[in-house]
């Protein structure tokens, strides 16, 4: 029995903590006394040294002093006063105004407003009650199908899980041992693209099924023009259509002569100055015949194509301003350009709305800016958070802490910021914040044990041994953590799973950062799993149980149940398990986040002392002056480390060294360089290779 506990300890430690775990037990709790009871029965048998306890609270304060675990309370925070001051309902009830005359409206506001949430709350749980309390007692009303509707909202507040500034991602990245700026530049486009799929279900949806998400009827569009500036907001969308028409023909000059060089038509493509005139003629053209059909006042009476010919004014003003800054600062980063170009329209934009609205000009339709106005205070938090880290400004901590302090003067401007809401942010803040600590410092007790007990290589050869190398591995890992997450939330995954598959993905030389991001699209499932999803339960909180009547309609609705709840979710799971595989098929979404920096190989660099200083070689190279070689006797006779002690005794080890370790420990350890070997000369060439841009490849070797 002994024999078949010391070879197996690792598997019979892992199995019974995920037994114990559906018993129901309290995580953080359950993880330290599993580690604990496991390392009293090392202990008892010889296979753990007692040695490893000495670690632990080491292991703890280190937790506590990490700084980067700061931007969790930030962000939390952040979102929980964003949630409370009204943002949401304020983008809700404008968005869904916009696109509400199109089938299937309110759920693309739904989606759209879930990406602004999840981009300046990070926080699932305020997103999801925030937009079930809001928007569905609306979409119920005016007879969307409950399954569609009940998925759209959950599945839209678990956007939050992916899309920066994620509190997912920032536990990921402190368990890979990863930047967490990177872990946000590389989950944006996923982020984006898992936000396309959920609008291209929907229109897919409404056009199968238009009865499942009819627009909105007229008397529901509250938003009402000024019939006396109708003619003058119709010249001003027929100003906006000739330069964004004449843009888009230049654009389309330009992709048309490209193709027709590619097929053989042209030899070469024309000049262009001559591209940009005919393609900007030909877009005039088109604008005039529109203005000619549709007539000043036809354009003036349509506000959302006020607002669509602003929105594209924007993009067209956003280029050139990222155009102008790349010649002026050729030196800055694209994404840079990027940031600081669309900053600077969007504050051009909100400054023209407040503008017109004060001065009453009427050039502006009331819907284009009451979009503005609602849109630009979360955008511009968004750049106080996301922007200051992409562009270098700010550290994740730094930019949840300018979060933090962007919401609270966001809810102080809407008159919203009251004692009452900030007691109840910073409480459920501070439960947040243990909540996590204490599974956290549990996970570092587990992982002490099972590393003392090699677990951590029966877990390495049993994934690195699969068949099929790195996608037989991603296969087989996405499908354990697609099957945990019916029953673990995304903390326990990232606590006590994601730690025992770094070693292995490292070993087949997978970029963590990418295989980060990828286990945050897969975990984001667990959110939506019925019957264990947490964003199910708090849809489950705010939809009604029992028959009610509506307050506008005076009709009595049908509750929305529980069934339908779990049935809604399930189509959006199946999207997220085709955004894994997307992941999977095309790793360049997550690997921009090299950008264009080039990487040095530590091998090749080399260090050497100042001539003048007396140091011609380098530090303990043979036959340099000054310091002797680490591995070579030391001055008076002194013997090296490692070396026999007087007495034919060996030295006492450290077992701090790389490859030392205590004994008996069975810690993986590198190879000890040899400490006598030449050091490296520093002033030789450094080579700058472009960055991998395939995950998959190996990884150069850091050690």
């Amino acid at each position: 029995m002994a024999d078949f506990l010391i070879h197996n300890m690792a598997p019979i430690m892992f199995a019974s903590l995920v037994v114990i775990l559906l018993l129901g037990y309290p995580v953080a709790f359950l993880l330290a006394a599993n580690g604990l009871i496991f390392a009293l029965v090392g202990i008892e048998l010889g296979l753990f040294q007692n040695n490893f306890l000495q670690a632990l609270p080491e292991r703890v304060f280190g937790t506590m002093n990490n700084d980067t675990l700061l931007a969790i309370p930030f962000f939390t925070f952040m979102g929980l006063i964003l949630e409370r001051s009204g943002m949401a309902e304020d983008l809700l009830d404008t968005i869904g105004q916009l696109f509400g005359s199109i089938r299937g409206g309110l759920a693309y506001a739904v989606i759209f407003v879930g990406a602004l949430l999840a981009a300046t709350t990070g926080v699932v749980a305020a997103s999801v009650i925030s937009m079930g309390l809001i928007s569905l007692p609306i979409m119920l009303r005016y007879g969307y199908d409950r399954k569609l509707a009940s998925g759209v909202i959950a599945a839209s507040g678990t956007l939050a899980q992916i899309i920066p500034p994620s509190l997912v991602l920032i536990v990921l990245a402190d368990q890979l041992g990863r930047s967490v700026g990177d872990m946000y530049a590389g989950a944006l486009i996923p982020g984006l693209v898992l936000t396309g799929l959920y609008v291209a279900y929907v229109m897919i949806m409404t056009i199968l099924f238009p009865a499942a998400a009819p627009a909105l009827p007229e008397e529901a569009r509250t938003i009402r023009e000024d019939p006396r500036l109708i003619p003058r907001q119709g010249m001003l969308s027929a100003v906006l259509l000739f330069i964004v028409a004449a843009a888009a023909g230049a654009g389309l000059s330009g992709m048309v002569a490209n193709a027709a060089v590619g097929i053989g038509l042209l030899s070469e493509p024309p000049a262009d100055i001559v591209r940009w005139v005919i393609g900007g003629i030909v877009g005039i053209a088109a604008a005039a015949y529109a203005v000619s059909r549709l007539g000043i006042n036809g354009l003036g009476d349509a506000p959302r194509f006020n607002t669509l010919m602003v929105a594209a004014l924007a993009v067209i003003l956003t280029g050139a301003a990222v155009a102008e800054l790349r010649i002026l600062y050729p030196d800055m980063p694209r994404d840079n350009a990027a940031i600081w170009g669309t900053s600077a329209v969007i504050g051009l934009l909100y400054i023209v709305a407040v503008v017109n609205t004060w001065l009453k000009l009427g050039l502006l339709s009331e819907m284009a800016t009451k979009v503005i106005i609602v849109l630009v205070p979360p955008l511009a938090l968004i750049f106080l958070v996301l922007g200051t880290i992409f562009v270098g400004i700010a550290t994740p901590t730094e930019g949840g802490a300018m979060g933090a302090t962007g919401a609270l003067i966001l809810a102080f401007a809407k008159g919203r910021l009251k004692f009452d809401l900030i007691r109840q942010a910073v409480d459920s803040t501070a439960r947040l914040s243990a909540f996590v600590l204490f599974i956290l410092i549990g996970a570092r007790v587990f992982s002490l044990t099972f590393y003392g007990v090699n677990g951590h290589k029966w877990v390495e050869e049993l994934l690195v041994g699969l068949p099929g190398g790195e996608i037989g591995f991603l296969i087989v890992v996405n499908i354990l953590v697609f099957l945990l997450a019916f029953f673990l939330d995304f903390f326990e995954l990232a606590f006590i799973i994601v730690p025992l598959l770094v070693p292995a993905a490292e070993a087949l030389g997978i970029d963590l950062v990418w295989f980060g991001v990828l286990l945050g699209i897969n975990m984001q499932t667990s959110f939506m799993h019925p019957p264990f999803g947490f964003a199910l339960f708090f849809l489950r909180s705010v939809a009604p149980l029992r028959p009610y009547i509506d307050k506008v309609t005076k009709k009595e609705m049908a509750p929305v149940t529980t069934a339908q709840i779990y049935w809604g979710a399930v189509p959006f799971v199946c999207i997220q398990i085709i955004m894994v595989a997307l992941t999977i098929m095309f790793p360049g979404m997550v690997m921009h986040y090299k950008g264009d920096a080039p990487t040095v190989d530590p091998a090749t660099i080399q260090m050497q002392g100042p001539a003048g200083l007396g140091f011609p070689g380098g530090f303990g190279t043979p036959g340099g002056p000054g310091v002797p070689g680490l591995g070579g006797p030391s001055p008076g006779g002194a013997p090296a480390p490692g070396a026999p002690a007087p007495g034919g005794l060996p030295a006492p080890s450290n077992p701090l060294a790389p490859g030392g370790g205590l004994p008996g420990a069975g810690l993986p350890g590198a190879p000890a360089p040899s400490l006598g070997a030449p050091a490296p000369q520093l002033g030789a060439p450094a080579p700058t290779p472009s960055a991998p841009a395939n995950p998959l490849a190996p990884q150069p070797n850091m050690n």
